[in-house]
């Protein structure tokens, strides 16, 4: 009876929805249910809104609170002390019997949005009781004020409570394990379920702007969110207004689904534009300026671009006068000065008036979640660039996959150096913080490697992203103190080099996190983490992201990876079809993803890259890395730059080029370096060059390399 009132009660005032009860009954008699905890209110929902009665383990330390105490006349409690494991064996005995017990691996109500410390105890007992495990995951709209959220949220009285059941599982430790690695084993696979839950359990089927609107319900419409070198700072509020004024005046020269070119650089004007394209189903396509205007103008046609937005002042600042000519030839460049004209008082006044009342008249239909959200380009680092079409919902999902590994805060503030035509620079360095309530920092160019320090002090940056070559060169500029605030500094896009970790730790004291991802994958697929680390490893896969290995003749322990998951692209816009999407398809079937790098993966599922599948040379019939052999050239001369690539002769069939700026550099000196390595797995010849080809977003340029080494090779025979 009373159950059922409190149920009626709970339902009135927070509009509690269960989800997957079918899951609660399918699990058995003897369940170990596990869940998430953000409020004190959770205890509550899962003892009225789950069937039967269930027995809470509640830390010790959690007990001694008042707002349990009225627990211990209605539900059995077990205390638990998490130092001490006698305290869990006769939880394991009434599991055995056939009880259904809620535990926290947590320990206690998190501190953070995400999951904090897991405790390994719940995977020892359901390890020893054999019980199911049974995953629910309590998602809230809003916050409200029993979460201790307090300085990171803005509160709400009654937000609205979703409560997902997800299918039982059991953990399969073989007999083989014993003790510290079974349990260690045990707590592995425990953390993996409470991750994937905090995934399955989010919401991100959605488009970009409703998200950002609930970031602006949660976090305030006046929290501050983002800010350029101009040094005016915009509120939740005032980008929203902006972007619905941008939007209307774009709406006016466009057509709904038309894909629309932006030339910009990284601006909260450009973000603006960018939120106003997609309001109204415009699809931004971000055009990679550092490929020339060859490069844009084959992009252009591939995606069938006819109208494209840019700048006068940026045409001049940054010299593209001869690319912005060679693009008049066959779009109409619209320019935002003589745009900024169209847009009245009252345009501006009506945008105002729409930002206060866009819940009444915005529509977000599950369909659009699936619709593209942008085209993003890949680099062209092995050939021509290929359009990228991403949807609203992988976006989401990539960033709710990183929520559900990284604990990221209101606190946190991203500086993003790098171009939103880059896939980090676009979905990690712009739309996570102002999707998440973390505010972002936009600095036009990576490549000002005395500034980006200095800026990084001045705005007391906490996160920031970068290649091995820029984090390498920022520290080598920057002063001991200027990245004194920095939680996370995440590498990725190449391989980080022991003197750019070792030039980190050193000096700033801070330990760079290695990550891996493609603009394919929308593009966070790995990435390591302060909990989940694994020195020389990209780190673990993402959650609900699945994985498959093809298996490559003559290479060993490591296989070309495949991608499927929700965070997976749309599909391709080629060049020889343009317009036309190709969604992803590879051996193993439709909707996965052929990365092309080729990857060991190990017990514990952290991912080592070992290559390209294309930067493998076959010399006298073995496979050759040319990663493994630019990784010698680095321990050799740690302080230069190298690149190698592969050349066909006819009389001599393939040979491994390598070009590196160590001025003094040799084959014998290589060699005597890298003692104990066959000579088949160093390079032919050896060539110093002035500098290495890299692309604006840091990686090497190796077409421009291979032209390079061809060169340098004419040259010397």
């Amino acid at each position: 009876m009373l159950k059922n009132i409190l149920r009626w009660i709970l339902i009135l005032l927070f509009s509690v929805k269960v989800k997957g009860l079918n899951n609660y009954k399918n699990a058995g008699d003897s369940v170990l249910i596990i869940s998430n905890h953000r409020s004190l209110l959770d205890p509550l929902l899962l003892a009225v809104f789950l069937p039967d009665t269930i027995s809470f383990a509640i830390n010790t330390q959690a007990l001694e609170h008042w707002w349990y105490k009225p627990f211990f006349n209605f539900y059995k409690l077990f205390p638990l002390n998490p130092t001490q494991t006698l305290s869990l064996r006769s939880l394991v005995q009434q599991l055995k019997k056939g009880a259904k017990t809620v535990i926290y691996p947590q320990g206690r109500i998190t501190k953070t949005k995400t999951l904090i410390k897991i405790y390994d105890g719940a995977g020892l007992v359901a390890d020893k009781s054999s019980a199911a495990l049974l995953p629910v995951s309590i998602h809230y709209t809003k916050n409200g004020y029993l979460s201790s959220l307090t300085n990171i949220l803005c509160l709400r009285w009654f937000p609205k409570i979703t409560i997902t059941i997800l299918p039982h599982t059991k953990i399969k430790a073989t007999p083989q394990l014993k003790g510290k690695s079974r349990r260690k084993y045990c707590a592995h696979f425990l953390n993996d379920i409470m991750t994937d839950m905090m995934f399955t359990g989010s919401h991100y089927q959605k488009t970009l702007f409703s998200a950002l609107l609930e970031a602006r319900t949660v976090y305030g419409g006046s929290h501050a969110i983002v800010e350029d070198i101009e040094r005016q700072t915009l509120s939740y509020n005032s980008l929203i207004t902006r972007s619905i004024a941008i939007g209307n005046a774009l709406k006016n020269i466009s057509q709904e689904n038309e894909n629309i070119g932006i030339f910009l650089p990284n601006s909260t004007k450009t973000l603006n534009i960018i939120l106003g394209l997609q309001l109204y189903k415009r699809v931004p396509a971000m055009l990679n300026y550092s490929v020339g205007y060859k490069g844009m103008l084959s992009a252009c046609k591939t995606a069938k671009i006819k109208t494209v937005l840019t700048s006068r002042r940026f045409i001049k600042l940054a010299k593209f006068d001869a690319t912005a000519t060679a693009l008049e030839s066959q779009v109409n460049l619209i320019y935002l000065e003589d745009f900024a004209t169209s847009i009245s008082a009252m345009d501006k006044i009506k945008a105002l008036i729409q930002s206060h009342t866009i819940n009444y008249w915005y529509k977000n239909q599950q369909s659009q979640a699936n619709s593209p959200a942008v085209i993003l380009f890949t680099s062209g680092s092995e050939g021509a660039p290929k359009g990228v079409v991403l949807s609203h919902a992988n976006i989401l999902a990539n960033h709710k996959q990183l929520f559900s590994r990284v604990n990221f805060n209101s606190h946190d503030v991203i500086l993003n150096y790098l171009p939103m035509f880059h896939s980090f620079g676009f979905s990690v360095g712009t739309l996570l913080p102002i999707l998440n309530g973390m505010k972002t920092f936009f600095y036009p160019s990576p490549v000002r490697y005395s500034i980006i320090p200095e800026i990084a002090y001045e705005i007391d940056a906490t996160i920031m992203f970068g290649t091995n070559t820029f984090l390498a060169a920022y520290a080598k500029q920057a002063h001991a103190f200027d990245f004194y605030n920095m939680r996370y500094v995440v590498a990725g896009a190449e391989k980080l080099h022991d003197s750019t970790r070792d030039l980190w730790t050193n000096k700033f004291g801070i330990r760079v996190l290695e990550g891996y991802g493609t603009t394919e994958a929308s593009p966070v697929v790995s990435v390591n983490t302060p909990t989940d680390f694994k020195p020389y490893t990209v780190g673990r896969l993402m959650p609900s992201l699945q994985y498959k290995l093809q298996e490559i003749p003559g290479i060993e322990n490591a296989g070309q990876l495949h991608l499927c998951g929700p965070n997976i692209m749309l599909g391709y816009l080629l060049a020889d079809n343009p317009g036309a999407l190709v969604p992803p398809e590879s051996m193993f079937g439709k909707g996965w993803y052929d990365t092309g790098d080729i990857v060991h993966i190990d017990e514990e599922e952290f991912i080592t890259i070992r290559g390209r599948s294309k930067r493998f040379a076959k010399v006298s019939g073995e496979m050759v890395s040319l990663a493994a052999i630019e990784e010698l050239a680095t321990q050799a001369w740690p302080n230069s730059l190298h690149a190698a690539t592969n050349l066909y002769e006819e009389n001599k069939g393939e040979q491994v080029i390598l070009l590196t700026t160590e001025k003094h550099a040799s084959e014998a000196q290589l060699k005597s370096s890298a003692e104990g390595v066959n000579s088949i797995y160093l390079p032919k010849k050896v060539f110093i060059v002035d500098s290495i080809p890299v692309l604006a977003t840091g990686k090497t340029n190796y077409p421009e390399v291979a032209i390079l080494a061809q060169e340098q090779l004419d040259n010397n025979q």
